[in-house]
């Protein structure tokens, strides 16, 4: 009887220092403070991204005005020897593209509309190539800063240090309501966006795609440093390169640039 109360008692006294050594689970306010902890480490990060990239005369752009070379690629490779554009955007959701040498190839996108311009007359814009571009820009980096960030249901996640097109890079994730996320490397001296990728699903074969697009060669222009190259990629192949040879900001560009009046049948195929 004695031995057996004595094996009891050191049963006990185990039974004791193993619950003692077992970490307790943290408590619902210990992981709320720390979720909110890595949110203002997020939050942070994007603000000074933003004083980096000039702050509030980045954010109030009205227009831009771009001249440089666009290059296409195709699986990785490159299809010709670029094309030279011109490229008009006013804030919020109007683009003109002029495309060729001769400036006679238009493209105009406003609001969810398309259009496209060439020697046989104004025609809506291929489907396709509309549905990309309306993605392009409700993933774009300006809209996702001046929009997203405004919208109730925002979620901001610090991700970690890491590297991004060979620069030490600081990783942000922003998700909206939608569930829908753009993650921006930002660089850890200067704060200025290196990279910033996306994904989305396919709704006809329902297989998910990765777009990222790189940021360098920064310049000021009117107090707005500014990427003079950015390169787009699809699903980890190079399918866009854009070199920037002038760039203006707030020129007070007219509505009358972004006016398209359909001259061709929608139903006819679109001009190569």
């Amino acid at each position: 009887m004695k031995y057996a109360l004595a094996f009891f008692l050191l049963g006990l006294a185990a039974i004791a220092q193993s619950t003692a050594s077992t970490p307790k689970p943290a408590s619902a306010s210990q992981s709320a403070a720390v979720d909110q902890e890595n949110t203002n480490k997020a939050k942070a990060l994007i603000q000074q991204m933003i004083e980096a990239l000039g702050g509030q005369a980045y954010m109030n752009i009205q227009d831009v005005t771009q001249e440089g070379r666009t290059y296409a690629f195709h699986h990785g490779e490159p299809e010709g020897a670029g094309v030279l554009f011109w490229r008009f955007y006013k804030y919020p959701d109007a683009e003109r593209l002029e495309l060729t040498k001769k400036r006679d190839v238009i493209e105009i996108f406003r609001d969810s509309e398309g259009f496209e311009t060439t020697y046989k007359g104004t025609r809506q814009q291929d489907p396709k190539v509309l549905s990309d571009y309306l993605r392009r820009r409700h993933f774009s980096l300006d809209w996702v800063l001046r929009h997203w960030l405004n919208e109730p249901g925002i979620a901001l996640f610090y991700e970690g240090a890491t590297v991004a097109a060979q620069k030490e890079t600081q990783q942000v994730t922003i998700m909206n309501s939608h569930n829908e996320g753009v993650t921006l490397y930002i660089e850890s001296n200067s704060h200025l966006p290196v990279k910033k990728t996306f994904s989305w699903r396919d709704p006809t074969d329902r297989e998910r795609n990765v777009e990222d697009e790189v940021y360098d060669n920064y310049r000021p222009v009117d107090g707005i440093p500014t990427p003079l190259s950015v390169t787009r990629f699809y699903n980890g192949d190079m399918s866009n390169q854009r070199f920037l040879h002038s760039v203006s900001y707030n020129k007070g560009l007219s509505d009358s640039l972004f006016q398209a009046n359909i001259s061709v049948d929608a139903n006819k195929p679109p001009s190569k």
